[in-house]
């Protein structure tokens, strides 16, 4: 009766041992690793240079960064500019959009290899739905009285850029960023985004409380709807250049760090 006791002890055991293997190897599958890429895209009014502060916090922690030098031209041809750089990742990747490229960080963000999504004070719209009309239904800001067109392409007017756009940025900065803004062309407005990416990612949201770009009552609404991890900046349009310390911390809790 004892050895049978014994018995009966040793085979609990190693089936306790074999239950926690199981269980151990099952966590493992379901836990992501840090995710070591970050693809950025630029709005409108700007470059690819416009995330260089964000960027160099994000190298300093050992990410690998990659900026797309959005063209601008062209819903499609924006989203696959995107999808291009995506596609040359090696690993989960955390896709970041300021301004009009959270339209796609929605759309292409259904990529693989993106494990999550970053907007900074950026449209995020659902799949099919008309961005132009949800905006319309809040104020409209200030920065939109300032756009120019020559011909196709448009783009915004010093006054408008220093003020509406980058607002509490020092005037000597805003004038650089200024000088390297890439014009937009009509095309691009009308697109409408086949996929709404974060329905179905985890999603984070900085929005700008003093945003004369994009209303921060909108943005709040969108950041909501889908659910994101939020902060809230007292930052203009471009956080990613007044508060790039913020926006990086955004991007690094996206990441898993």
């Amino acid at each position: 009766m004892l050895m049978n006791r014994r018995t009966f002890s040793t085979a609990l055991v190693a089936g306790a041992a074999a239950s926690l293997l199981v269980k151990s190897e099952a966590i493992a599958k379901t836990i992501t690793p840090n995710v070591r890429n970050v693809v950025f895209v630029h709005g409108l009014f700007a470059d690819g240079s416009c995330w260089s502060k964000v960027i160099g916090r994000l190298q300093a922690q050992g990410l690998n960064c990659t900026s797309v030098q959005n063209p601008l031209t062209s819903l499609p041809d924006t989203l696959d500019a995107a999808r291009r750089v995506l596609d040359r990742q090696d690993g989960p990747t955390v896709l970041v959009g300021h301004s009009f490229s959270g339209v796609v960080v929605s759309d292409v963000g259904v990529h693989p290899a993106v494990s999550s999504l970053v907007y900074i004070a950026a449209r995020a719209p659902d799949a099919g739905e008309d961005y132009t009309a949800l905006a319309r239904e809040y104020p409209t800001p200030p920065a939109s009285a300032g756009i120019v067109f020559d011909d196709d392409e448009g783009r915004l007017s010093e006054q408008a850029f220093l003020h509406d756009f980058a607002g509490d940025l020092p005037e000597a900065e805003a004038k650089v960023l200024y000088a390297v803004q890439q014009p937009f062309h009509k095309a691009l407005l009308s697109g409408v985004t086949a996929n709404a990416a974060w329905h179905s990612k985890p999603s984070y949201y900085a929005v700008s409380a003093e945003d004369r770009t994009i209303n921060p009552d909108l943005q709040r609404f969108m950041a909501k709807r889908m659910n994101a991890t939020t902060i809230e900046l007292k930052a203009s349009h471009l956080s990613l250049v007044s508060q790039p310390d913020a926006v990086s911390q955004l991007i690094l809790k996206a990441a898993g760090a």
